[in-house]
């Protein structure tokens, strides 16, 4: 049973950043993929002491270091100046960067650059892309020498741009996850190459058990390949037979566009782990993930505050 939906705690919020509980409610319970609910109400969850209003009725998030309910940041060669700009405003909602593609290999000011998210405990990785550029060059153990080198503890392991046995796949997440947090993408960059929904399972059971902390499923920068057609439209039946099997805390939906982040929030709630957020996109997905968006506006609100909604409009 497809239940959109997310638990709803009500709380008052201050802005001296006092916490005060009110009446709790509870409006949809998510009967969704291996007791998701369940999990979400035993984990950590956010007390939003950010906000600068009081306001009922937030969805709950989860506490940083999340492990799941997860924003990861693409960062494609911002400057200094213009990353700590960024953070400044969106640090709170941040919880992975990577350096897109082969952008590392390219930017000027990288130790530091890298530096500035690590001091606000926000892990950093190279892009996938980098991966496969040294590995297809023969270089693997140059990539590792690279990564301790830069001091990252994250990597990812893909092969959307080079084909490789998907065994020799899972060797390289083996090795690496026995030195850091291994992130694996799965799917292809290719628009032609479709796998089948059970491949995606398949692929992804596996590199779980190789060691990744979490799978991704990819969508490339633009959000119109792998789990999406042409067009950013979400392959809606490839996704839900993949939560028949992978646990969505484990999944990060690479979702770069509006429509595709507001798919995710209205199926698994605000706690979805989503990818490929652009930096300025990282304040406007925070405000869509609690309802403060008109896209989920109504999502989170209780009966009688959607009937006052309907009839104010």
């Amino acid at each position: 049973m497809w239940v959109r939906g997310q638990t709803i705690i009500n709380v008052v919020l201050t802005p001296n950043d006092a916490i005060e509980p009110a009446e709790s409610q509870s409006t949809y319970q998510p009967m969704t993929y291996l007791c998701a609910a369940a999990r979400l109400r035993a984990g950590r969850l956010e007390k939003h002491t950010r906000m600068n209003f009081k306001l009922k009725n937030i969805p709950q998030r989860t506490t940083k270091p999340r492990n799941y309910g997860i924003t990861m940041v693409m960062d494609k060669g911002m400057g200094i100046e213009g990353t700590k700009d960024f953070l400044s405003v969106a640090a709170p909602y941040v919880d992975i960067v990577k350096l897109g593609f082969g952008t590392s290999f390219v930017t000027n000011h990288l130790r530091e650059k890298i530096a500035i998210y690590q001091d606000l405990n926000i892990p950093v990785y190279f892009g996938g892309t980098l991966f496969e550029a040294f590995l297809v060059r023969d270089q693997f153990d140059d990539y590792l020498a690279a990564v301790k080198d830069f001091g990252l503890d994250h990597v990812e392991v893909s092969d959307g741009s080079i084909t490789i046995p998907h065994i020799e796949k899972l060797g390289y997440i083996e090795k690496l996850a026995k030195h850091v947090t291994v992130l694996s993408e799965v799917g292809s960059k290719d628009a032609t190459h479709i796998m089948p929904p059970y491949k995606w399972i398949e692929l992804m059971k596996a590199e779980l058990e190789a060691g990744s902390t979490y799978v991704i499923a990819e969508a490339r920068e633009a959000g119109n390949v792998g789990i999406y057609r042409g067009s950013g439209e979400v392959r809606e039946g490839l996704v839900q037979e993949i939560l028949t099997q992978i646990p969505y805390e484990q999944i990060i939906w690479e979702a770069p566009q509006k429509s595709q982040q507001v798919y995710f929030l209205e199926l698994l709630g605000a706690n979805v782990n989503l990818g490929n957020l652009a930096p300025a996109e990282v304040i406007p997905l925070e405000s869509t993930r609690v309802g403060l968006r008109g896209d989920t506006f109504q999502l989170f609100l209780n009966q009688e505050e959607k009937e006052r909604a309907n009839h104010l409009s």
